[in-house]
């Protein structure tokens, strides 16, 4: 880490933890060996900012993998044999952040049809990812993705260019939903469990983005004065647009981002999709961070007073793995929880907006570079 760096890292014992001696983080161990397996296919995590590559990661997993593990105490002592905990200490003792994301259940027919009239489309074949060898020069760095055409590369039609009809004819349509919102909302989650007529289920994942930046209609809808900063949730933005139908497309067009997807099997339904860390993700147990600063498969310790919903209403303090990323997660402590599947887990996700501490757990041999 550099001194460059607008947070700094500060060495705790387990025992400053709160919380810590009640986890229970064996649902860890079988995601853990899935990064190991990852790893050994010659395919490591790209190291962010902070330093930490997965070749100081991979002991750490080879460990778990060989790790007997017997109940909540065991598996808490694998951790406090082989990790330091840091805590990530921002500039102006400003506070972490967690939101929450989960994968939606959406109702969809294979052909457009009554009542089915929105697609979810398949990546387009002119939709090209960006580097520095082809961004034109004009072309912000933020923008990962463009479109090919001829030789000539320029940004790609974005959401109300493809809702009026951009893709359309193309053969790109995987299912069609009943509503806007739902495709909008699994844009947003980046993966949806797809329900057919028949009762069958297939997944979506993220195959790509038109490129043009996030923009949060929540945060429209708080400039606007329609919501209540204090009140803004998913499901108080889903009852505005229920209520305000001739307003939904401008809204929704505020975010000129769009998500492209594949499909998927659910091969185990107690999984969510493949992360961009390359595994599955496991629900309360996996955390979306920015890796441009962090290393997917690392551990980290999140703790929060305000935050009880996800535990009974016991305060937040859980140990996770970072396996995901998303463009409104920015910062070293900002973090967003995958809570699960279906209505429920959206149920928990959509009010997630706490403050939190974040620490980040390094493997001993490690450490000695950050004060360990």
């Amino acid at each position: 880490m550099t001194s460059s760096q607008p947070f700094s890292l500060k060495r705790l014992a387990f025992s400053d933890l709160r919380g810590w001696e009640i986890d229970d983080p064996r649902p860890l161990f079988s995601v853990m060996r899935q990064c190991l397996a990852h790893l050994e296919r010659g395919k490591p995590y790209r190291t962010g900012s902070l330093g930490l590559s997965a070749s100081e990661l991979r002991p750490l997993l080879l460990a778990a993998g060989q790790a007997e593990i017997t109940d909540a105490a065991s598996a808490r002592a694998f951790f406090e044999t082989h990790c330091i905990p840091f805590r990530i200490e921002q500039t102006e003792a400003k506070p972490g952040f967690v939101t929450a994301f989960y994968e939606p259940e959406v109702e969809v027919s294979e052909s457009e049809e009554s009542g089915y009239p929105f697609p979810f489309y398949r990546r387009p074949a002119d939709l090209v990812d960006l580097d520095d060898s082809n961004r034109p020069a004009d072309m912000p760095f933020s923008y990962a993705f463009g479109r090919e055409r001829s030789g000539v590369i320029d940004p790609y039609p974005d959401r109300r260019d493809i809702d009026q009809g951009y893709l359309k004819g193309r053969g790109l349509e995987i299912a069609w939903a009943r509503s806007k919102v739902d495709v909008f909302f699994t844009h947003v989650q980046g993966a949806a469990r797809l329900r057919y007529p028949d009762g069958s289920l297939r997944r979506i994942t993220y195959d790509g983005k038109a490129g043009h930046p996030f923009s949060p209609i929540g945060k429209l809808l708080i400039d606007r004065g329609e919501i209540r900063p204090a009140d803004i949730s998913m499901q108080s933005i889903r009852k505005w647009l229920a209520q305000n139908p001739a307003k939904v497309d401008e809204v929704l067009w505020h975010n000129r981002s769009y998500i492209f997807f594949r499909e998927a099997e659910v091969d185990d339904p107690a999984l969510g999709p493949i992360a961009a860390a390359k595994v599955p993700l496991v629900p309360g147990r996996s955390l979306a961070v920015d890796r441009l600063i962090h290393t997917f498969g690392f551990p980290f310790f999140i703790t929060s007073d305000t935050l009880t919903h996800l535990d009974s209403g016991r305060p937040f303090a859980r140990l996770m793995l970072a396996l995901d990323t998303g463009s409104a997660i920015v910062g070293p402590a900002r973090g967003d929880i995958f809570t699960g599947s279906g209505d429920a887990a959206g149920e928990m996700a959509g009010t997630v907006r706490n403050s939190a501490d974040f620490h980040i757990l390094i493997p001993r041999q490690a450490a000695d570079r950050y004060g360990g």
